[in-house]
């Protein structure tokens, strides 16, 4: 054990344990309904289709490595995780073997770098294996959901704040959904989806009892 906390303690593994350890916080925080799954609200496939001519940036970055299609809080979720094992272990039987000395931390670095890179390849190989499970719903299908029945899975619903499950015969669906927080909505409450707005991917809802006019 003490091995263990030295060599994930050690630079420049500790970067990669630090971004580890907040990702775990944030997945429970989800857990929780503290915080929504993507939270970054960052979709690089709607950037993809945004972008006029070969996609720059961010977007043309994750298009390159294949890292799109699950949310952006997953794929860090993943690089850490990876980029900590290649780390952890570089550190383990080569790095902690060598005198280094103040070249521990420029060589860390470059550590770092290649954990990350050697991650990448891997991560886009599981996503490629999530990417179905995290297929948006499309324009079409938005109207039809409409009328459906959803339970609030985030301790509660605002504004700004709030998702649901809708039950559709497989795995199931995630939604954002918005209300005024004064109306008291929190998980378990079952609620009907009344109005999709398209600027927050976000369904308005209301109580059962309202939808029915009770």
């Amino acid at each position: 054990m003490s091995l263990f906390l030295q060599t994930a303690l050690s630079f420049p593994v500790v970067l990669f344990s630090f971004l580890l350890c907040l990702a775990i916080v944030y997945w429970l925080s989800v857990a929780m309904g503290v915080l929504e799954v993507d939270l970054l609200d960052i979709d690089v496939n709607s950037a993809f289709e945004a972008e006029v001519g070969p996609p720059e940036g961010l977007a043309g970055l994750f298009n390159k490595w294949g890292l799109n299609g699950i949310p952006l809080t997953l794929i860090l979720t993943l690089l850490f995780f990876f980029a900590w094992l290649v780390s952890y272990y570089a550190e383990l039987v080569l790095l902690s073997a060598l005198p280094l000395g103040l070249l521990r931390y420029p060589v860390g670095l470059l550590v770092a770098s290649a954990s990350v890179l050697i991650s990448v390849p891997v991560i886009a190989l599981l996503i490629r294996t999530l990417r179905p499970l995290f297929r948006k719903v499309g324009p079409t299908t938005h109207r039809s959901l409409l009328g459906q029945c959803v339970k609030v899975r985030t301790a509660k619903v605002t504004a700004a704040f709030g998702e649901a499950t809708l039950e559709d015969g497989g795995a199931g669906l995630i939604l954002h959904i918005r209300a005024d927080e004064a109306l008291g909505f929190k998980r378990g409450d079952l609620l009907v989806l009344i109005e999709y707005l398209e600027n927050q991917n976000a369904y308005r809802v209301v109580s059962e009892q309202a939808f029915k006019g009770l």
